[in-house]
């Protein structure tokens, strides 16, 4: 068997060709110009990867392409092999975008909402994980969650976000979306009004749907939603006032003030989704909703953001009829938050390692909003919501304009979110979500330039 071969790849870390790009490029002109022959076997992605300095998801997405190309052949784990027979010119698959390019097969996803999952310490993470089955089997499942997880989120919101939780205000959940069930299923009745962010997080629209509720937009703002078109007779407000989704806007002290005295005057609750509230860069942290009044406000938060959907794992505090209304719930339903990924986060955060990791993430992503904004605005585009969170937005003139610049980002192997699907209704506002959290910074670094051109104002 012949050994691995020398591959002839040279990057342009300036060029705004992505480097899985460059290196599928460079491979394939090393192939058609007979440097590299047919059964000579490649260097896995990972050497390949540390002999270029790139991440091993550059060189994985170039070897796919050429794959897919019929460039070359194997499995992973048998060894990769130019093809004895390059295809023809018919068979490549190429795009046009400005000129010739050949697309990352695999769309990379600069979406709002992914994590920074591979900046886990993996050999904290292996350590919480056996700690966690080092507990005995339980025989009855906690329905409020686990003293000791309801504890550490406790500490955790007084250290990150500023809230004094009394423990038995505190409950486990699954997850923001299955807290937003179990608060509609359990506190409202079919019909209520609830109102609604608009444009807003349209899982929680379908879970207050899905109980019956009559679900009202509610504009959002600079400042976040505007409280004078909170309409009338509400039962309930859903709002993300840290970091709104998918705006980003943060609501100010004074809205939130008018809010929560809108829902005492009123008799409504507010429903206050702090997913990315630690995530904040170059500004203060205002008070969240729950500690200007939390006989009216009910805060979720969830491990997704900060860490991984893995653990499948959030909080709830609420006022006492709150809690006491999802419990009994949980009772008739009879489900109850797993407590693996508890029992998980209890131990990275006995241990120190979760604010570790929460000091790195924020660390990270603010080098990555640097990156990202200062290449927008030094192209002339604008951007918004980018002092808090893992993501952006780039305001559009029109709905068209943005399906433009989608289907031109999927060309040029980049999926992007618009602003139309959160729109309950009529989408109001056109624009670009860009999430920066879900890849390598140096894949972002890699694909900065093609995002610019995506999106720069003066188009071709």
């Amino acid at each position: 068997m012949r050994g691995d071969t020398t591959v002839p790849v040279a990057l342009d870390r300036e060029s705004r060709v992505p480097l899985a790009v460059q290196v599928a490029d460079a491979l394939r002109e090393a192939a058609s110009g007979g440097h590299l022959r047919g059964g000579d076997r490649l260097p896995s992605t990972r050497a390949l990867a540390a002999s270029l300095g790139v991440s091993r998801t550059v060189t994985a997405a170039a070897y796919e392409q050429l794959h897919a190309e019929g460039w070359i052949a194997g499995r992973h784990g048998s060894g990769t092999y130019v093809t004895t027979s390059p295809p023809t010119r018919a068979e490549r698959r190429r795009v046009v975008a400005g000129h010739d390019r050949v697309p990352v097969p695999e769309l990379l996803a600069l979406t709002p909402g992914v994590p920074w999952a591979e900046g886990i310490d993996r050999a904290a993470w292996r350590r919480a994980w056996r700690a966690a089955a080092d507990a005995p089997p339980l025989l009855v499942a906690e329905r409020a969650g686990l003293v000791e997880y309801r504890a550490a989120i406790g500490e955790h919101l007084l250290r990150h976000r500023g809230l004094d939780a009394a423990p038995h205000s505190v409950l486990a959940t699954a997850g923001t979306t299955a807290a937003v069930v179990e608060l509609a299923a359990s506190v409202l009745r079919p019909g209520d009004l609830v109102g609604v962010e608009e444009p807003g997080y349209q899982r929680a629209v379908a879970a207050f749907r899905g109980a019956g509720a009559r679900v009202v937009p509610v504009a959002v703002d600079s400042e976040g939603m505007r409280t004078d078109a909170i309409p009338a007779g509400v039962r309930a407000v859903y709002c993300s006032p840290a970091h709104q989704y998918p705006l980003g806007s943060r609501m100010s002290a004074a809205r939130r003030v008018e809010l929560v005295e809108r829902a005492r005057a009123d008799d409504f609750l507010v429903v206050e989704d702090d997913y990315d509230g630690e995530l904040r860069y170059d500004v203060a942290p205002l008070p969240l909703l729950a500690s200007l009044a939390p006989d009216v406000v009910v805060h979720l938060g969830t491990t997704s953001k900060i860490l991984t959907p893995t653990l499948g794992a959030g909080w709830m505090v609420a006022p006492p009829g709150v809690t006491a209304a999802v419990l009994a719930y949980r009772d008739d339903a009879g489900t109850r938050p797993s407590p693996a990924g508890q029992r998980v986060f209890v131990e990275l955060a006995r241990h120190g390692d979760l604010g570790r990791h929460l000091r790195r993430l924020r660390r990270e992503l603010s080098v990555r909003r640097g990156l990202l904004v200062g290449a927008l605005r030094t192209a002339g585009v604008p951007v918004l919501g980018d002092d808090a969170g893992a993501h952006l937005v780039v305001p559009l003139d029109s709905g068209r304009d943005e399906r433009a610049r989608l289907a031109e980002g999927r060309e040029r192997g980049l999926l992007l979110d618009g602003l139309a699907r959160h729109f309950a209704g009529t989408p109001t506002t056109a624009g670009v979500a860009v999430g920066y959290a879900g890849c390598s910074r140096e894949t972002l670094r890699g694909v900065l330039g093609v995002l610019v051109d995506v999106l720069r104002p003066t188009r071709r």
